[in-house]
């Protein structure tokens, strides 16, 4: 027996809603952004292969990798811990992007341990593992990613006993551009860049934005929601330290963009344009103006709906 899992690119923060808002990205090419693994019987032990194209960012040493630690602690935590497993892991993300790359690797090798093992996990059982291990990379215990990425969608954090996350409405027009230059921005250097502590100002429009955001998302408000989709806390300490970031702001907003932002902590942007046309627009003049090394991408993105899920 056998099983191979594929689990999304997200967007941490949303822009709006720092550590509070998360979205899964879908291709409109039809091609698969995000990581794979595949669990299977093996005669005694547990080992791991790394493939893709983003596999000579790891770590060598098995044991150092992610998704063998998560595979120890769930068997483990199912009282196997000598069973004999075979994980694949496909390495598809840049480690380091701001697209959830960590967090996909920990979804999918755990929802593929889970269903192999016959569903012992509950959806929010296993999203609580998943927070947990994706927090060891982090420093914290963050949501932002993994939900979005297990669930799909766009998610909201609630961080309640029983009720991690709920499912909020986007807009069905929007289309998601989002331009990874090839360089790695470490997530904690990224944060350590935000203040300790803010001007109540500050807070009180940090509240007053992601309320009125997720307010707008549930009547339709287009112009709304793009009306407050900004970033307080974030975007501006990291906007300088994201290469070309601040001008690609600029021209995206000449060629007629909605909005742009940093998906998670960068150095990934996401642009939001309500037509196609102008979505591919984006798309050239960031291939031309945004990417820096060998690797970087772009792509044109509807939100996944559909989450972490098996495949052929």
């Amino acid at each position: 027996m056998s099983v191979t899992v594929y689990a999304p690119a997200s967007m941490g923060n949303v822009g709006v809603g720092f550590d509070l808002l998360g979205a899964a990205l879908a291709p409109v090419d039809g091609s698969l952004l995000g990581d794979r693994v595949t669990v299977a019987a093996a005669p005694s032990g547990l080992s791991l292969t790394l493939a893709g194209p983003w596999a000579n960012r790891l770590p060598e040493a098995q044991a150092d990798n992610i998704v063998y630690q998560c595979a120890q602690f769930f068997l483990e935590a199912q009282g196997q811990p000598d069973s004999g497993l075979s994980l694949v892991l496909e390495k598809n993300l840049p480690v380091g992007s701001g697209l959830g790359s960590s967090a996909s690797s920990v979804v999918a090798v755990l929802y593929a341990l889970n269903e192999y093992f016959g569903r012992p996990y509950d959806p929010q059982g296993l999203l609580a593992l998943m927070g947990e291990f994706e927090g060891r990379i982090s420093g914290a215990v963050h949501y932002d990613n993994v939900a979005p990425c297990f669930l799909g969608g766009m998610q909201l954090m609630l961080d309640l006993p029983g009720r991690i996350c709920e499912t909020i409405p986007c807009f069905d027009n929007w289309y998601w551009v989002v331009a990874y230059p090839g360089i790695s921005l470490s997530t904690a250097r990224m944060r350590a860049l935000m203040p300790d502590v803010y001007d109540r100002k500050v807070c009180i429009d940090f509240g007053r934005h992601l309320s009125a955001f997720v307010h707008a998302c549930y009547r339709q408000d287009e112009t709304l929601a793009l009306a407050v989709l900004k970033d307080v806390l974030a975007e501006p300490y990291r906007a300088s330290a994201i290469p070309g970031y601040l001008k690609a702001r600029d021209g995206l907003a000449t060629l007629g963009m909605l909005t742009t932002g940093i998906s998670g902590s960068g150095p990934t942007l996401f642009s939001v344009a309500a037509d196609l046309e102008t979505a591919e627009r984006a798309k050239t003049w960031l291939e031309q103006h945004y990417l820096l090394e060998p690797g970087g991408f772009v792509h044109v993105c509807r939100l996944d709906s559909l989450g972490t899920r098996v495949v052929e």
